[in-house]
């Protein structure tokens, strides 16, 4: 508590825009006690705060913050606690205050990290994305809605913005006993800068890419494929693929590519020409990688297309550095796979995150028990943004609890 008061004076108080709580909530959020996982005053509150999120006319625009509404409904936390239901005779709570950079570019990250926080029993403060993301607004709004009925929770909940700054990151870093860090390398290696006290853990979200794979057998036998379009355009385009759960990559399996891929593109170019927009300087981006790909890779090219909503680089080799030209806004790396242990380049990196997948999760589990160090979570297409507590390989539930041994 010392430490803090002295870190976060005046000057440095005067640095921080409070969303949620204020500067005293956050000079006393270490003396806050923690909670059982699960705590019932916290499930309540998030069933509540699902229904002000509902409610707000504004939030039909945004499929991700439904989804997000709909992921702390009553009935979906109850199920996540089923799978945390021990059977012993230990105690658990949450190991304090949870200290949650947010990334810059995903509007709703930030409030599934806080959840994450809330449900396992801690008080957090929470650096909100700099960017005036309409989400954002909408969940912080109802948010402090919702708290005027939960009064007992809101020394738990500290929303926050500020610009870079290692005064306030010392501070905080200090005053927390897990910090969870959104947003790649580089935020990182910056927030690392600042020490954490002895007992404190740290929980890194580092630069990632993910692919899908699509059965393309599969594919043929699918009734609604404008359905599995808009499925591959809300992983892809709804986040300009800047989420690292966004595919980059499409591999092809299965015995009927060429026919798949035809009707696949063309779906999914209806979809992006009606409802995606982009800046200029995203074309040109995307055109540049485009040819810098076609000449790194031998064998490889930009396949046809009337306009750059999509750009296609169709690659015959999966090199090691295949995705270091990767790009967003609409642009995609293609390869024809015949033999799933041909991807084990790209996916034993380890920043190789998420594969989306059409088809069955025996096609790539030879890949996977091949003792690759990347591929961390395998979804069905259409769901790779959907959060759980098992995220990036961490167990969250058990990174942000502690266990009170009881042996007698």
């Amino acid at each position: 508590m010392i430490h803090m008061q002295q870190n976060l004076n005046k000057e440095v108080f005067d640095k921080i825009t409070f969303l949620t709580g204020d500067a005293e909530c956050l000079k006393m959020l270490s003396q806050i006690p923690a909670m059982k996982p699960f705590d019932e005053s916290v499930v309540n509150f998030l069933n509540d705060l699902s229904k002000n999120i509902m409610s707000n006319v504004s939030s039909r625009t945004y499929s991700d913050v439904i989804t997000f509404a709909f992921w702390i409904r009553k009935a979906s936390v109850l199920k996540i606690k089923e799978k945390y239901n021990f059977n012993d005779k230990n105690l658990r709570l949450g190991r304090g205050v949870a200290f949650h950079i947010a990334p810059s570019n995903v509007p709703v990250n930030f409030a599934y990290s806080l959840v994450s926080g809330l449900i396992t029993g801690n008080s957090n403060v929470v650096r909100i994305p700099s960017k005036d993301f309409m989400q954002t607004k909408i969940i912080v709004d109802s948010i402090n809605k919702t708290l005027l009925e939960y009064e007992n929770l809101r020394p738990y909940i500290v929303l926050v913005r500020y610009e870079r700054d290692m005064r306030i990151n010392d501070a905080l870093s200090y005053l927390c006993d897990t910090r969870i860090v959104w947003g790649g390398d580089a935020t990182i290696a910056e927030i690392r800068k600042s020490e954490l006290s002895a007992r404190s853990t740290e929980i890194l979200f580092s630069d990632r890419y993910s692919l899908a794979i699509i059965n393309s057998d599969k594919y043929m036998e699918l009734t609604n494929k404008e359905r599995f379009a808009e499925d591959f355009y809300n992983d892809t385009y709804f986040t300009d693929q800047n989420a690292c759960t966004s595919p980059r990559m499409v591999v092809w399996i299965g015995n009927s590519k060429e026919k798949a891929k035809k009707l696949f593109w063309e779906n999914l170019h209806n979809l992006v020409s009606k409802k995606y927009t982009f800046q200029p300087i995203q074309s040109i981006d995307k055109l540049v990688n485009g040819y810098l790909s076609a000449i790194a890779f031998s064998n490889s090219k930009i396949e046809n297309s009337d306009d750059n909503l999509i750009v296609r680089v169709k690659v015959s080799d999966l090199s090691e550095n295949v995705m270091e030209l990767m790009q967003n806004s609409g642009f995609f790396f293609e390869y024809d796979c015949d033999d799933i242990m041909a991807l084990r380049n790209v996916c034993n990196d380890k920043r190789c995150q998420t594969v989306g997948l059409l088809g069955d999760s025996k096609d790539i589990i030879p890949l996977i028990e091949s003792g690759i160090k990347g591929v961390d979570r395998i979804v069905p297409i259409g769901k790779t943004m959907d959060f759980n507590l098992i995220w990036d390989g961490y167990d969250l539930f058990a990174q942000l609890t502690r266990i009170i041994n009881i042996s007698c």
